[in-house]
C-alpha cells in the first residue's frame, strides 16, 4: 500500500488504496462514492477450495485492515468470498498440517497473528459489512463475527468448529465476541459442539442483518456500504470507537465517554451541515469531517 504525506498536515500519513494497493492473496476492488471517498471490497478468492485462509492471506488481511485505520479516502469496507462461499477457515494442508510440525512458540506466533486480525478488523474506524454466502466456518466465521454489520442467504451456514480439530472453542476473540452478539447459552453450544448454525438461527439469534438471495447478497451489502459512506463517516468511526470501547466500562463510564464523543462530534462541519439542511428543510449532504 502506497503512503505519501498530506502537503496540508505533514503529520498525517495517508494511504491511497484506491489507487495503489494491489492485493496478492485475496482480490480487492474500490468504487468512488463521493469525491472524498469510497467503498472498498475485499474478496476471498480461492472458491475451488472454498476460500481458505492461508500463512499469507492472514498476514496480509493484517496489515490491509490496518493500513486501513489511515485510509481516508476508503470510507466502508465490504468482506465477501467468491464461488458462492464466504471462508471454509484455516487452509487445512497449508495451515494446520504445518502447525502439528511447529514449536511452541511457533504456534503462539501465528495465534497471535491470527488474533491480531480480528483485533484490526475491530480497530480499524471503517465499518465492516460482511457478505456471507454458504461455507462461513472457523476463522472464517470468526472475520465474519468481526464485522459490523452481517448479511447471509439461506444457504449460510456458520460454525465455530474448533472442537472439531482438537482445539478449544477459545480462539481468535470467539469466547469475547460470540457471546455478545448472539447471547452466552447459544455461543456456548456453538463454541462446545462445532455445530453450524443454520441461517434462520443467525437471523433470530441477531448474529445476522438480514438474509437475501445469492444473487442480490453482495450488492445488499455495496448498498449498504454507500449509505453509511455517503453519511457523516467521522461520526460513524467515533460509533464503532464506542461500541468497541464500553463493552469494558461501567454504565457510568459509559455515559461520561459518551458525552465526550459527542461533544467531539458536535465540532465537525457535518454537525453544522446537519443543522442548516434541517433549517432550510433540505437533505444534508455529509462531508466527513
Amino acid at each position: 500500500m502506497k503512503q505519501f504525506v498530506s502537503h496540508t498536515n505533514p503529520m498525517r500519513a495517508q494511504f491511497d488504496a484506491k489507487a495503489a494497493y494491489t492485493a496478492t492473496h485475496f482480490a480487492w476492488s474500490y468504487e468512488q462514492v463521493d469525491e472524498k471517498g469510497g467503498v472498498g471490497t475485499i474478496t476471498l478468492n480461492r472458491p475451488e477450495r472454498k476460500n481458505p485462509l492461508t500463512f499469507g492471506s492472514y498476514a496480509e488481511l493484517r496489515d490491509l485492515f490496518r493500513n486501513l485505520s489511515y485510509a481516508t479516502d476508503v470510507k466502508t469496507i465490504v468482506i465477501t468470498g467468491a464461488g458462492g462461499n464466504f471462508c471454509s477457515g484455516g487452509d487445512v494442508f497449508e495451515i494446520i498440517g504445518p502447525l502439528t510440525q511447529m514449536s511452541m512458540p511457533e504456534m503462539l506466533e501465528f495465534t497471535r497473528m491470527t488474533g491480531d486480525l480480528i483485533k484490526t478488523m475491530r480497530n480499524c474506524p471503517q465499518p465492516i459489512i460482511g457478505a456471507i454466502d454458504g461455507i462461513c466456518a472457523g476463522a472464517g466465521a470468526m472475520m465474519a463475527l468481526a464485522c459490523d454489520l452481517r448479511y447471509g442467504t439461506e444457504k449460510t451456514k456458520t460454525a465455530f468448529l474448533f472442537t472439531r480439530v482438537g482445539l478449544a472453542g477459545a480462539d481468535m476473540g470467539a469466547c469475547a465476541l460470540l457471546p455478545r452478539v448472539i447471547g452466552q447459552g447459544r455461543a456456548s453450544e456453538l463454541l462446545f459442539t462445532g455445530r453450524a448454525m443454520t441461517a434462520q438461527e443467525g437471523l433470530a439469534w441477531g448474529f445476522f442483518n438480514g438474509l437475501v438471495d445469492s444473487a442480490d447478497l453482495l450488492a445488499k451489502a455495496q448498498a449498504m456500504a454507500k449509505d453509511l459512506a455517503m453519511g457523516p463517516t467521522f461520526a460513524h468511526s467515533m460509533t464503532k470507537t464506542m461500541l468497541q470501547q464500553e463493552w469494558a466500562m461501567t454504565i457510568e463510564q459509559a455515559v461520561e465517554a459518551e458525552a465526550q464523543a459527542q461533544a467531539i462530534c458536535m465540532q465537525t462541519q457535518d454537525f453544522k451541515r446537519a443543522f442548516e439542511a434541517f433549517s432550510t428543510k433540505q437533505t444534508p449532504v455529509f462531508g466527513g469531517d
